[in-house]
């Protein structure tokens, strides 16, 4: 249950993380390397054209893409991958508190890990989204600061970026211990089971030893005497089977 928690701590605060990413202005800001002119900063983000400047007396002029279809790939791309990592967060979320085993709803205890499971795969997803959005929206970035051949105005890694990337992170890490918290649930009981086939087991040859050797019934078989039944029950077998096809040629 603590893994859990954990698990359910990491996630949420990682999807909120990456959440707070889309609304922040600070995706790349203008560097002053190289420039005379330090007096204005431009900077942008997904929804707002690099245009906005703050001059020294602090007023910003700003204005939206005009155009959806005309922007570039990259950009499209990243809102795409954002809005679809928010919104496997949500629902992930969703089915942290449907399979946690502190709330009373969920259903038995396998559906429970099976929803556990759900939810750390999206998460999981929701963080590969996040993560490839701002690193490729950073790629873009590092490309054109450092071609010697791109003469427009030049960027730096914003704010918003390492927010991403950090709530990419963690919401990576408690998926993967959802998945294992899930997993150890399922191998648990797949070990009981077959502990419970193994006391079967003993059992029917503890009693097959009190019918042939006499032995005592509260006392497990040795693996001697295991064996001795295996090798007794298999020529018993063999014997029994030789008998049927001689009389089968006779």
């Amino acid at each position: 249950i603590q893994n859990i928690i954990v698990a359910f701590l990491l996630t949420i605060s990682g999807w909120i993380l990456i959440s707070s990413t889309l609304p922040t202005d600070y995706w790349k800001v203008s560097s002053v390397d190289g420039t005379v002119i330090t007096t204005a900063t431009f900077w942008s983000n997904l929804w707002k054209t690099c245009t906005c400047v703050t001059d020294s007396t602090g007023v910003s002029n700003c204005k939206d893409f005009p155009s959806m279809l005309a922007l570039d790939a990259y950009i499209q791309v990243c809102r795409g991958l954002m809005i679809s990592a928010v919104c496997l967060g949500f629902f992930g979320a969703i089915l942290a508190l449907v399979g946690m085993k502190c709330t009373k709803i969920g259903g038995s205890e396998t559906t429970k890990a099976r929803i556990t499971c759900l939810c750390g795969l999206h998460f999981i997803l929701s963080g590969i989204c996040s993560m490839t959005a701002c690193s490729l929206y950073a790629h873009r970035i590092t490309s054109e600061f450092f071609d010697p051949l791109f003469v427009k105005q030049k960027f730096e890694l914003g704010a918003a970026l390492f927010i991403g990337w950090a709530g990419s992170v963690l919401s990576i890490l408690g998926g993967f211990i959802f998945l294992d918290s899930s997993t150890c649930i399922c191998c648990c009981r797949k070990a009981i089971r077959s502990f419970r086939g193994i006391s079967y087991l003993l059992t029917k040859l503890t009693y097959s030893q009190n019918r042939c050797f006499g032995g005592s019934m509260g006392k497990k078989p040795k693996p001697e005497t295991i064996f001795l039944i295996l090798v007794v029950s298999r020529l018993a077998k063999n014997k029994q089977m030789n008998k049927q096809k001689t009389k089968h040629y006779k």
